[in-house]
């Protein structure tokens, strides 16, 4: 069997799902749009000006051109999943079609954040989500992000922080990042909190100039950590920090990293409650003002999930799922 799968791959995801399927004994093929760039200053440039004064993106046109230049050299696939459909024009959807005898996408974000056009979702012969609300809207299949990290026990680590969290820059994250520190300081709480992305240069630069207490421990900053080494950050803590996007109601990478490492996880998600791993003893809830943090969550033993319920969220099963390869 042959498998495509073509994606963006900002964070460095995708590509573990083509080491599982190639672990199956699958050819499998990861087109990597992420890896297309300008060439040269002259390059970025011109795009920089047909993008104010064309409204052409000529970067996007180079990638959609590269995915289109490797699915011929790549031929025929029995199937092709394309994550991010909202970066292609519809013409490239079209051509990517024509490759393949099933052509599928998962949407690991929201339609509110993401639109993605009727006329793009109705090439595909399956449509996957991880949003409740999208999948019930929309009669898509609900599935949820998957494991992907190498399970370890949390006997066999050492974690020195209580609370570690990195994030993207948002507003609405920031605002209860602010309150929850201020919690986290008054029970005395060791914990590490990285805000990433451009906007956060004027926090970035207002730390040049002022002495941050040492326990708050908050960190902006506009270059994003290597995904292969967010592991190690997240080995050093009990407890993971997971807050959700506006109008968000799936649940991110983060809860299933949590899961392999056998981490607690602090969430402001009301949805997570729904699904068979939910333990109070592993999950924190948090309310509006943060005031149902308490450091006795943090002294409590995390409790195993049962083997069976775990399998169901690992990636192994996942591509099973996805690409039917049990039937």
């Amino acid at each position: 069997m042959k498998i495509c799968v073509i994606s963006f791959d900002f964070w460095g995801y995708d590509a573990h799902i083509v080491e599982t399927l190639s672990a199956k004994g699958i050819d499998a093929h990861h087109i990597k749009m992420g890896s297309v760039t300008h060439s040269n200053f002259s390059e970025r440039a011109t795009n920089a000006v047909s993008k104010i004064f064309l409204n052409k993106n000529l970067k996007a046109e180079k990638r959609q051109k590269f995915v289109l230049a490797s699915l011929e050299n790549l031929g025929h696939q029995d199937q092709i999943l394309v994550l991010n459909p909202d970066t292609f024009d519809l013409s490239t959807l079209e051509e990517i079609r024509k490759y393949s005898d099933r052509l599928i996408t998962y949407l690991y974000d929201s339609l509110d954040r993401f639109a993605v056009e009727k006329e793009k979702l109705s090439l595909f012969d399956k449509i996957f989500s991880f949003d409740i609300a999208d999948s019930k809207k929309n009669d898509f299949e609900k599935l949820t992000n998957y494991i992907y990290l190498p399970h370890l026990c949390c006997n066999k680590q050492n974690p020195q922080m209580d609370l570690f969290y990195v994030t993207s820059y948002d507003n609405k994250r920031v605002s209860l990042i602010k309150l929850l520190a201020k919690r986290l300081i008054e029970l005395e709480l060791k914990f590490q909190i990285m805000v990433i992305g451009k906007k956060g240069w004027k926090h970035q630069l207002k730390n040049m100039f002022f002495t941050i207490p040492e326990q708050l421990h908050i960190i902006f900053s506009i270059k994003k950590i290597d995904h292969e080494k967010l592991p190690e950050y997240y080995k050093n803590s009990k407890a993971l920090l997971d807050l959700t996007r506006e109008n968000q109601h799936g649940l991110s990478f983060r809860v299933f990293e949590a899961m392999a490492l056998e981490k607690k996880i602090i969430t402001d998600n009301e949805y997570i409650k729904n699904y068979d791993f939910y333990n109070p003893n592993n999950i924190l809830v948090l309310n509006e003002t943060c005031s149902n943090l308490d450091k006795c969550f943090f002294e409590l033993p995390y409790e195993k999930i049962p083997e069976e319920v775990y399998y169901k969220y690992t990636l192994d099963n996942w591509v099973n799922v996805v690409f039917k390869l049990n039937k």
